[in-house]
């Protein structure tokens, strides 16, 4: 429409130039008027002003006549499309009976888009009487919701609500707010049936378990607690976490009797509880994973997938994380990096899609960058669908407010109810909707007059999505024509209106329920509303807010009864103000249905007990059954006798208040003990009009004993606040999510055993691949699953006598005995909490074998990063020979304790250095002897020499110790010169200071300075108490912070880091001193060093030792061999200044020939290459090593004369024999010829680059491989092809390769 709107303003245009070639025009009395004179007269209209007509006329039309085809307007269209149509052209003929019974295709016929009002339900009914079947919007349409209405609204809690959840039968709503309390409510009536307790924070998330017998609650307590439905009774009070709980998740899934319970955090967290289905208990310690890049990564949301199998969380690093839980633990299966910008990003939320019966797995992410993707998995990668949030709908005006935000976020996302559609809720206050498997927008909903954060799909109408925000709207709409068709405003009498928080719709899809920023719980729903009239507006126990005291696990029990809180009798009901509600409500609660009027009147009073104490009690529970006891007796005359008491000391007898227990006049009420004289002071507890404590502050004079009838607790014991679900329906629920498990595990399965899409890229960059060391390596590892082992270790832990004092002449550890290795299981990597019960590394004791490792995945087995790295870093410390250092002896002492508070290995207290030794809070020492243990977690044994601090030398005696870079664990070994450093910069209370974290400064400022533990006062280590510019707050070691130098440049947004630069890097690390790199400087001897090592790479004898090993080929390496090294490495060191000396070079060119002696047989040729290559290499280094003899350099000048040139066409005949030598084993026939198409016919689908032997060696022949590598790389994919197409390692052809 606007290119013919066009078309017809420059025809205009046109016109007025004609018009111009009058001289003048004439009026009605026909005279003549100049055409400047019209247009000076008419200034205000604008030159398109036609133009700006023609646009408004088809949106306003719209809104008065639809159009049949919705979205294209046109000037010249007829009928429904004409711009002059009429109501009468829209007008569609009614169906008659029969029409709604003729099958299209076996289905009820559709109908028209705009057919008017909704059919006749008695028509659908005699039609699916005929054909057996009928459509559900037929007989359903969307304009029944339009009868959906708000049945009450009540004032429940004392702060903001922002959880809701209803249980699995839709007969219980839970509430979780700010003031600490989650409540259960009755849907059918809006009751309140049970206050649960315990929580000291907000609550932040709340979930049911599909069983419908548990209830978990998250809070920013940094607790999760876990109530049994049925009873009220705590289950567990779960502790993992080190800051608020974000969101909380039971898994679908189900193995046997073992279930999880997953909760999220700020602290960069995810934890997986696992408890059992019939007990319904808890362990203590969760499966862990820290995911924190940064400082202030918060894991913000997460869901799991419909069959249980994978559960995705999304962090404020704007990296989705995902879990696999098929296998025997949970382990991390993906990180996904899309949703990136220039500033600051954040995975807000997502979700799974409803079902696993499609044949992908697919979730929704929405993000502050402005994009929501549909993830998919697929040839082992998660690959998206990107939903940017600038597409506008076309042939429309722009929606109302489109285009006054200018930086778009997606605040929330959901699903359908079958997936057809995505919902995303952008920051501009539109709702969009957008088509799955396109990612074509299909509807642009506006209404909204502020952010939305809540959307909800209903149960099972695909065409209803619930949408409310801060602006106290809630729409109900039809996302299939993209109409709104209810709305509600939470207007608050005499407050204005109130925020809705969370929103959601029963399981039967009857009631709907939301929670707002004013502490109310909003019922909606259909039919009438009389048993909702019967209830308060306001309700609350009074009991509610009473303080709480803790035991060491932190569960709970009232403080003044002394009871856990599911225990203590029936509480009353009180509005908010404390006033106690009538009788006819008090009914309402669970347990005093059948009370008489007399026990619901909650009086207090003072009476004396057994023990003559006098306390307060409940008059009203009091019941004239029986006569009057002996005790009744007592309790009077002791009463008497107070009151004479303070008669006699001149005061006046406090009066009683005028309550329900008196008439008007001062006679007693029906049902009260006409004998027992007590006096009830002002209640407090239980507030009157006028008073200003109100319901928070009951418990400053609530009743320390309340004693209610026997009846009364026997009915309260056997109560059951929240009924099991059916067995038949549980029995088939849990059947369908179990079903859904298994087709996520098949999916998943089938997905890996495809070809992963960056297979022949990987091929392509071989060298690439082979200089990326060991990451690499990993991610193969990660996406293609390899074999997983146990192994069995019988090396010491002590050490032999290897190292010597100086630090020169050094040997690696002796091998003793080869290490056996056996397949394991896989088991999930928790990077806090490395073991879990039954799932521990054991670490040997001296001389003794190594205890069966238990099922670990591969990846455990890998070295660390921070002992593969080649660029120096301040942090971790990762030690060298010869280095002089500060040991700090209660760093080490927090290191031990968390290493046992996690059990990630066992610790022999007993060979501690601080128990064999006196040792002082900090020690001058120096490296003498380091070795590795293989892991997992791979350690670093240190043997240190004290130093004496005057004369430097070493004094005799030694300690050693073992550790690992652990999370969230301060270093607590430093360079002498770093400390000394620190030392002279002195820092005050108010300096500004930068630090290092993840290679980027971050800021922040001294606050005070104290020791870090009492008993070690003049101790440096982490005295400083820090401030972060993000208002994180933390304890600093001097060491650590680094002056800012003047016209530094801040980040942008407060609280964010800087990049390190080169040059920043290079001036923080360590300074070599005189004599540590011989007679000349650092960089003359590494450009020698870099330089003998390209000559020896250029002998045939290095190529084993030329790069990393391959762990594909050889996936037992990293299980023998702790500190994998290689002359690659070593020379890529060299380049980035990594050794402080040039003994610790030295000692790391002996571990070449350690770990082949490790790996391989004593005698074998690779160990003797080994030791061929480590020797000339350190003739090479040790020419001008400080110490070294003449001798040794008149032996490397021989060396050096001898030719070390190699033909260059010597590479051709080896591979030629090496070919020769495939060909003469057996188990090379599978692979001589191409692969048989007639016989594999779906080869191609999984391989796209075949390759065999007699290919290669055609290419051979005929001199088109112009170096190795390419004949490496085509070997190399025949092995990849035959593991993509034949997995299974069980079958013939991989047994053969």
């Amino acid at each position: 429409m606007l290119c013919l709107i066009r078309a017809l303003h420059w025809e205009l245009l046109s016109f007025r130039d004609f018009c111009l070639l009058l001289s003048d025009t004439l009026n009605y009395n026909c005279s003549y008027y100049h055409l400047e004179f019209l247009v000076a007269v008419n200034a205000h209209i604008p030159p398109d002003y036609l133009l700006r007509i023609c646009e408004r006329l088809g949106p306003l039309l719209d809104k008065e006549i639809p159009q049949s085809v919705l979205g294209v307007q046109t000037l010249l269209g007829v009928g429904r499309q004409s711009l002059l149509r009429a109501a009468k052209d829209f007008r569609h003929t009614l169906w008659k009976g029969s029409a709604f019974a003729a099958l299209h295709r076996g289905r009820p016929p559709e109908l028209p888009v705009n057919y008017g009002k909704p059919p006749n339900v008695v028509n659908i009914i005699s039609a699916r009487q005929l054909t057996g079947c009928g459509r559900f919007s037929h007989l359903f349409p969307t304009s029944t919701y339009q009868h959906m209405k708000m049945h009450k609204r009540i004032l429940g809690h004392l702060s903001s609500v922002y959880c809701i959840a209803f249980d699995r039968s839709g007969r219980r709503i839970f509430t979780g707010s700010d003031d600490c309390l989650v409540k259960i409510w009755a849907t059918d009536d809006g009751r309140l049936l049970s206050t649960l307790r315990g929580h000291s924070a907000e609550i932040s998330d709340m979930a049911v378990n599909y069983e419908n017998t548990l209830l978990a609650a998250g809070s920013c307590d940094k607790v999760v607690r876990v109530w049994c439905l049925r009873t009220c009774a705590p289950v567990a009070v779960l502790q993992g976490h080190s800051a608020s709980i974000t969101s909380i998740q039971f898994s679908p899934a189900r193995k046997g009797t073992t279930r999880y319970l997953t909760s999220t955090g700020a602290d960069g967290t995810i934890c997986f509880w696992q408890w059992h289905a019939n007990t319904m208990k808890f362990k203590d310690r969760p499966v862990k994973f820290a995911e924190r890049s940064r400082p202030g990564v918060q894991i913000s949301c997460s869901s799991f997938s419909s069959g249980g199998m994978f559960i995705a969380t999304g962090s404020t690093d704007h990296v989705i994380r995902i879990y696999y839980l098929g296998s025997e633990s949970p382990e991390k299966m993906a990180e996904l990096e899309s949703h990136t910008v220039r500033d600051k990003s954040e995975s807000r939320s997502f979700f799974f899609h409803h079902s696993s019966l499609f044949k992908e797995l697919r979730f929704v992410s929405g993000s502050r960058d402005g994009t929501a993707r549909i993830w998919h998995y697929q040839q082992q990668d998660w690959k998206s669908v990107v939903l940017d949030m600038a597409t506008k709908m076309t042939g429309n005006n722009v929606a109302s407010g489109e285009d006054k935000v200018t930086k778009l976020k997606v605040t929330m996302v959901a699903w359908d109810r079958y997936d057809a559609t995505v919902i995303t809720a952008v920051n501009n206050f539109l709702l969009k909707v957008w088509n799955s498997s396109t990612g074509q927008l299909l509807h642009s909903l506006s209404g909204h007059d502020d952010e939305v954060f809540v959307l909800e799909a209903h149960p099972f109408d695909q065409r209803i999505v619930l949408s409310a925000g801060h602006d106290g709207n809630i729409f109900v709409w039809d996302i299939d024509k993209g109409t709104k068709i209810r709305n509600y405003f939470n207007m608050i009498e005499g407050q204005g209106h109130g925020a809705v928080f969370d929103c959601k719709f029963s399981p039967d899809g009857q009631h709907f329920a939301c929670t707002d920023s004013h502490g109310h719980l909003l019922l909606f729903g259909f039919g009438c509303n009389k048993y909702y009239e019967k209830i308060p507006d306001q309700m609350f126990f009074h009991t509610d807010y009473r303080p709480l005291i803790r035991d060491a696990n932190n569960y709970v029990l009232d403080e003044q009864t002394q009871q856990a809180p599911h225990l203590m009798p029936p509480p009353f009901l009180v509005d908010v103000d404390g006033n106690p509600h009538p009788t006819r409500f008090q009914r309402l609660v669970p347990g005093r249905e059948n009370c008489k009027d007399e026990q619901l009147i909650p009086q207090l009073g003072y009476v004396a007990n057994g023990d003559g104490e006098v306390v307060e009690q409940v008059i009203g529970q009091q019941t004239n059954d029986q006569d009057e006891s002996i005790l009744d007796g007592m309790i009077r005359e002791l009463q008497r006798e107070q009151d004479l008491r303070l008669i006699n000391e001149g005061e006046t007898l406090p009066h009683p208040p005028l309550n329900r227990s008196h008439s008007v006049n001062g006679e007693p009420r029906a049902g009260v003990v006409p004998g027992l004289d007590v006096t009830s002071p002002p209640n407090v507890g239980l507030r009157r009009s006028g008073q200003i404590e109100g319901v928070r502050q009951m418990h400053h004079n609530a009743p320390r004993s309340q004693m209610a009838t026997e009846r009364d607790l026997m009915a309260w014991s056997r109560r059951v606040v929240v009924n099991e679900l059916p067995p038949g329906i549980s029995k088939v629920q849990e059947e369908c999510r179990a079903a859904k498990g298994e087709i996520e595990i098949n999916l998943y399965t089938v997905e890996k055993k495809r070809k992963p899409s960056h297979t022949l890229q990987r091929v392509k960059d071989e060298v690439q691949w082979l200089d990326c060391s060991l990451r690499c390596v990993k991610t193969e590892v990660l996406f293609s699953f390899l074999q997983l082992f146990i192994i069995y270790s019988d090396s010491s832990s002590e050490y032999s006598d290897w190292t010597a004092d100086a630090g020169i002449n050094l040997q690696p550890p002796k091998r003793q005995t080869r290490q056996a290795a056996r397949k394991i299981c896989s088991s999930s990597e928790d990077e806090n909490m490395k073991g879990t019960k039954g799932l521990e590394p054991k670490r040997r004791k001296l001389k003794q074998p190594r205890k069966k490792v238990s099922i670990l995945n591969f990846l455990e087995w890998l070295a660390p990063q921070w002992i593969l790295d080649t660029i120096p870093r301040r942090s971790p410390f990762v030690p060298q020979m010869g280095d002089e250092i500060i040991y700090f002896r209660q760093g080490h002492e927090a290191y031990v304790r968390a290493v046992r508070k996690a059990k990630i290995y066992t610790i022999n207290m007993q060979k501690q250095p601080w128990n064999k030794m006196e040792l002082r809070e900090q020690e001058f020492v120096k490296t003498v002897g380091i070795k590795y243990e293989v892991g997992p977690p791979t350690l670093c044994c240190l043997k240190l020499a004290f130093l004496d601090p005057i004369t430097g030398k070493m004094t005799g005696e030694s300690f050693s110790i073992k550790y690992h870079d652990m999370p969230d664990v301060i270093d607590f070994l430093v360079l002498h010169q770093f400390y000394n450093e620190a030392k002279e910069r002195n820092w005050q209370i108010g300096d500004r200071f930068r630090s290092i974290i993840d290679d980027a400064w971050w800021f922040g400022t001294v606050e005070s300075q104290q020791p870090f533990q009492a008993e070690y006062p003049d101790s440096s280590f982490q005295c400083y108490c820090v401030h972060w510019d993000n208002n994180e707050r933390e304890r600093m070691s001097p060491w650590d912070m680094e002056p800012i130098p003047e016209g530094t440049a801040y980040p942008e947004e407060v609280g964010a880091g800087v990049p390190v630069t080169p040059d920043e890097l290079t001036a923080l690390l360590y300074k070599p001193q005189e004599g540590e790199w011989g007679a000349h400087s650092r960089d003359e001897e590494c450009e020698r060093v870099i330089r003998g090592i390209e000559q020896l790479l250029s002998l045939d004898i290095s190529n084993p030792f030329a790069v990393p090993v391959d762990l594909s080929a050889y996936p037992m390496y990293c299980t023998v061999v702790a500190y994998p090294t290689d002359l690659t490495t070593i020379r890529r060191r060299l380049e980035n200044r990594f050794y402080r000396r040039i003994s610790a070079l030295m000692w790391e060119v002996r571990y070449i020939e350690h770990n082949a002696r490790t790996f391989n047989e004593p005698d074998s040729p690779i160990v003797k290459a080994a030791k061929i290559v480590t020797d000339v290499l350190l003739l090479d280094v040790d020419s001008d090593a400080p110490g070294t003899s003449s001798g040794k350099r008149r032996v490397r000048r021989r060396i050096k004369r001898q030719p070390m040139k190699a033909s260059p066409d010597a590479w051709k005949e080896q591979c030629k024999q090496l070919l020769n030598l495939i060909y003469e084993r057996e188990d090379s026939e599978p692979f001589r010829q191409p692969v048989d198409l007639f016989s594999y016919p779906d080869y191609r689908d999984i391989v796209d680059t075949p390759m065999d032997f007699s290919t290669v060696k055609e290419t051979l022949e005929a001199g088109n491989y112009t170096s190795p590598l390419e004949f490496y790389k085509d070997i190399r994919l025949i092995f990849c092809n035959s593991k993509a197409y034949t997995p299974n390692k069980k079958s013939r052809v991989s047994n053969k390769f």
